[in-house]
């Protein structure tokens, strides 16, 4: 169960990028520095968290039947009368394994922006390179892989263009991911291990045999990206539960609180069109900052189809 569950959050929060492609990855000689402080801000905030439906949900046909696997890209625009007044922060969420044409589909997407911000726990500046991909997926990556074979799906590392001219590493180091779950005494099994307690593993209701019936299918993969679906969805809503007993996580928070750094140093430059592109996990903490922090407010929000439910 473990496993499955730690394969789920690499899908919805980018878990593989942190555990295993960091080791091998190469920075860029010219990384820009961001701020020092990492991780501290959303603990000061009171407001109730956003939903994480507003950014990963199933949509459905009129008769209740699952059509498609979807993720969100939420607009937020500066308020007038402060600093980031009329310039544009998309939150563009991901599914780390999906379809192709959802992949192509982001990645024209994200040509037109300023600077698209990404994930990926690794040395400041790091650039994603194909042949690099195979020799340094980690454990979970790999078990993502075996999961996107089975599900007829592709993985985004794979055809996502992180060599784009406009992509910005906007994610914490290995060192500095190791030393805020130093800091608070926490590792990501403990957080596996608050998830599962707070009762993500019942969530989906079909729960193993819910699997074990779409193993047994004659339409397996469709039924088990339905079945999958439903279980990715339910670990974005029960997010909360990694949290310590402050309030605080390193997957989420920490790392939210790392690329904001990034942005704000966006935002003081010529750009007026960023996209954050992260698991979709990690919008509702970085929809309060761009509210709290930010002087930004919600504009509209487009869904992308990231699998198709109702074909192998």
């Amino acid at each position: 169960m473990i496993r499955f569950v730690l394969v789920l959050l690499g899908a919805a929060f980018g878990i593989s990028t942190v555990v295993g492609y960091a080791q091998e990855a190469r920075p860029e000689p010219k990384a820009a520095a961001v701020g020092k402080n990492v991780g501290d801000e959303s603990s000061k905030k009171t407001k109730p968290a956003k939903s994480d439906e507003q950014y990963l949900r199933i949509k459905k046909s009129d008769k209740g039947q699952p059509q498609a696997l979807q993720t969100a890209i939420v607009r937020y625009v500066g308020k007038k009368g402060t600093k980031n007044a009329g310039k544009i922060v998309d939150l563009v969420g991901v599914v780390h394994i999906g379809q192709r044409e959802y992949y192509e589909d982001l990645n024209m997407k994200l040509g037109k922006y300023d600077s698209v911000l990404y994930e990926l726990v690794a040395p400041d500046g790091t650039r994603i390179k194909p042949e690099d991909l195979k020799k340094s997926r980690s454990v979970i990556g790999s078990m993502q892989s075996g999961m996107k074979d089975m599900l007829n799906l592709e993985y985004q590392l794979e055809l996502i263009d992180y060599l784009a001219e406009n992509f910005r590493h906007a994610d914490m180091s290995p060192e500095e991911f190791a030393k805020d779950l130093e800091r608070r005494d926490d590792s990501v099994l403990k957080m596996v291990a608050r998830m599962m307690g707070a009762g993500l593993a019942n969530q989906s209701g079909g729960g193993d045999a819910g699997m074990l019936l779409a193993f047994l299918s004659s339409d397996r993969s469709m039924r088990l990206k339905q079945t999958m679906a439903k279980q990715l969805v339910d670990v974005g809503t029960m997010s909360a539960g990694m949290n310590d007993a402050n309030g605080e996580n390193t997957i989420i928070k920490g790392r939210n609180a790392k690329a904001f750094s990034v942005l704000k140093d966006e935002l003081s430059g010529d750009a007026k069109r960023v996209a954050i592109f992260y698991g979709a996990g990690h919008l509702p903490d970085m929809a309060q900052r761009l509210e709290d922090d930010f002087g930004m407010t919600e504009r509209k929000t487009t869904w992308l189809d990231a699998w198709d439910l109702t074909r192998n």
